[in-house]
């Protein structure tokens, strides 16, 4: 189950990275060439920023100035990566102390429970990513095939497919932590009976009975005289 544990979380680690890295990314949608009718210019945006490149590789970014005037799916999405963020780390401290590998934690059903704590938290850190990234996917994605929508259009940004790997790797940790200790749990534990105690009454009554049957012959003399110690 070490192995296991250890595996889950390098996982989880590595999911709570990725969404750490698409929530400070600025590629959440990209302008799409199809409809730009400068192509050496594009636009790129994230929670954060609105930036500007072109070709010569030049770039402008410009933050967003107030909470106020951004539309809700910015303002959700920003709510759910940054719990997601918070998440993981709670269950990084918590999965350190869970597994069987460290020395913190107390006995090892205790460590258990919070093994398995750490992973419902992992696959909530990932469900609350995957949720965000895909609020903001369907709004581009609305937006993109909308024939009445008439002004810039985007494409899904690179920030978007890190999110969901970030958040799938957290899932995928978090359900191997809860499955380990489950199937940890249902192992049938070996019953072992002490014999010491009857070996010893066994091995006296074995010493008796041999005492008590042994009989010394009839012409066997019971006097000795003083020859006999010689």
């Amino acid at each position: 189950m070490l192995g296991i544990q250890i595996v889950a979380f390098i996982f989880c680690f590595g999911g709570i990275g990725a969404i750490i890295a698409a929530t400070a990314s600025n590629e959440w949608k990209v302008t799409s060439r199809a409809s730009s009718v400068i192509t050496a210019t594009w636009v790129f945006q994230g929670l954060w920023m609105n930036c500007a490149g072109n070709s010569l590789g030049a770039f402008h970014c410009r933050p967003h100035f107030t909470i106020f005037k951004l539309e809700g799916y910015i303002q959700a999405c920003r709510g759910l990566m940054i719990a997601a963020v918070s998440l993981g780390f709670v269950g990084s401290i918590f999965g350190l102390v869970g597994m069987k590998c460290t020395k913190v934690g107390g006995s090892d059903q205790t460590k258990a429970k919070i093994a398995c704590l750490a992973g419902l938290i992992f696959i909530l850190s990932g469900l609350c990513s995957m949720t965000g990234c895909s609020l903001y996917a369907n709004r581009i994605t609305s937006e993109f095939f909308d024939p009445t929508f008439i002004a810039q259009k985007y494409e899904l940004g690179a920030a978007l497919f890190i999110g969901w790997a970030g958040s799938s790797l957290c899932i995928i940790g978090g359900s191997i932590f809860c499955f380990s200790i489950a199937e940890n749990n249902k192992t049938p534990r070996m019953g072992y009976t002490y014999k010491g105690a009857t070996s010893v009454i066994s091995s006296r009554t074995k010493a008796h009975s041999n005492t008590a049957d042994f009989k010394l012959p009839k012409d066997s003399p019971r006097h000795f005289d003083k020859n006999a110690y010689v």
